[in-house]
């Protein structure tokens, strides 16, 4: 068992990508974990019990609609009973969609905003209670290089990532004397599923190339011209939940190749 042997963790969107490492960084760790997300059932079995197997925890499947409080809600009640408690959130679950201000979709306006940002309230707002009667959590919100800076068209993923950014804070200062922290990590681009599938869209949008799109418009804006992995952003996590980073709360966390220090 590692340093977070006995506690558990619910991680929304963590059938793939950055939500998947994220669940097997804390299982490495020694922590039972909840996965959420959607996908074949198949795969999602896969996944979730090479968790199992790989790291000798236990690991269940929430199949929570990340835009339903109610939902939210019994992903947070299925690691409690399950495990005991939910020590660990991580607010991941995220969509994109890219088009010109004029031409944006209200209903992708709407449901960019209740799962990229709503979501994470009900989350906070249904795990609190058990980890204050625990003494002790940790929060982490999934934001991005958009919560400090902007891009064009992605009016809705830079309104909900700056929002993630104020209720990080806001959470932080009121969960600070409970021993719970929160903070959110916010990464440059990651290849991950999510980022994959913006191409298309970026592509009609700026009228590119698929090459042109990826290294003009994705990695143009990271000096470092290479992507984050999902595994280094899985680090960071696993150390906010370390004892080490019990001091860090509130805090917006780059991880994106010197993107934002230009």
């Amino acid at each position: 068992m590692g340093t977070l042997g006995g506690k558990s963790a619910v991680v929304t969107g963590s059938t793939s990508g950055i939500g998947l490492a994220y669940a097997r960084a804390f299982a490495s760790a020694g922590a039972n974990v909840v996965i959420n997300g959607f996908g074949t059932p198949a795969d999602i079995e896969k996944e979730r019990s090479s968790v199992e197997r790989d790291f000798k925890v236990k690991a269940v499947h929430s199949s929570a609609d990340r835009a339903k409080s109610d939902e939210i809600a019994k992903m947070i009640a299925l690691g409690e009973e399950t495990f005991g408690s939910a020590d660990i959130l991580v607010n991941n679950a995220g969509i994109q969609f890219v088009s010109p201000i004029e031409e944006f979709p209200p209903e992708k306006w709407e449901a960019i905003i209740a799962i990229n940002l709503s979501s994470a309230l009900y989350a906070i707002r249904a795990v609190v209670p058990g980890m204050k009667k625990r003494g002790w959590g940790r929060i982490i919100n999934t934001a991005s290089a958009h919560s400090m800076v902007a891009s064009p068209f992605k009016a809705a993923y830079v309104s909900a990532k700056h929002g993630i950014a104020g209720l990080t804070k806001t959470a932080a200062l009121e969960l600070a004397t409970f021993k719970i922290t929160c903070n959110c990590i916010s990464p440059g681009y990651v290849w991950t599923p999510l980022a994959e599938k913006q191409i298309p869209d970026t592509m009609k949008a700026r009228k590119l190339t698929r090459e042109q799109v990826i290294h003009d418009v994705l990695l143009q804006a990271q000096p470092t011209k290479e992507f984050v992995t999902s595994e280094q952003v899985a680090a960071l996590a696993l150390f906010l939940c370390s004892d080490d980073g019990a001091q860090i709360t509130g805090a917006n966390i780059p991880i994106d190749g010197g993107w934002t220090a230009a």
